[in-house]
């Protein structure tokens, strides 16, 4: 991997720490303020979404070391994967808010319908980024397209492990 794109990873990772760090201080006032605080929060979440996928689609381009023509050819192509990514991901954002809404008062039902849910979104993800696999290949060949994979599955993995390593863990009260 070269020095640019660990660079890019790196700061990726940092952008992703820093408005998680946001959207947490933005939560801890807690008490009458919860409305206003929730929708400073998604502001938040809308901002960093913006900010990811800028810098997501700055690394992949560089780690794919296209010519001009190429990525001329690339872009609309990872556009669409960008947009209908997004979409994917509006679904994940509401079940994490699901998520926080029920936290305090999760049932085994509330959990087995979010894990669910959160299974469903990966399942959906992992087909997609198949498709737009199918996608590359058939533009580039296997080699851009195999990196392509790569490289989004790497940055997917850096979100994900940011994501989940601030949610707390599923807690039931226990069966009596």
């Amino acid at each position: 991997m070269s020095n640019k794109l660990i660079a890019g990873l790196i700061s990726l990772a940092l952008l992703l720490g820093g408005s998680t760090a946001m959207a947490q201080s933005s939560t801890a006032a807690g008490g009458n303020k919860a409305v206003n605080e929730n929708l400073k929060l998604n502001e938040d979440i809308k901002l960093l979404r913006k900010n990811v996928r800028a810098e997501k689609s700055k690394i992949v381009l560089q780690a794919l070391n296209l010519d001009a023509d190429q990525t001329a050819k690339f872009l609309p192509i990872y556009k669409q994967y960008d947009a209908e990514l997004t979409k994917l991901n509006d679904l994940r954002v509401a079940n994490i808010q699901e998520y926080a809404k029920n936290y305090g008062s999760m049932t085994d039902n509330k959990a087995d319908e979010l894990v669910n849910q959160a299974i469903s979104y990966y399942k959906k993800r992992i087909d997609l980024l198949a498709n737009y696999y199918d996608k590359v290949r058939a533009q580039f060949g296997s080699g851009v397209a195999g990196r392509f994979v790569q490289v989004e599955s790497q940055l997917l993995n850096i979100i994900d492990l940011q994501i989940q390593s601030n949610l707390p863990l599923i807690y039931t009260a226990p069966k009596s």
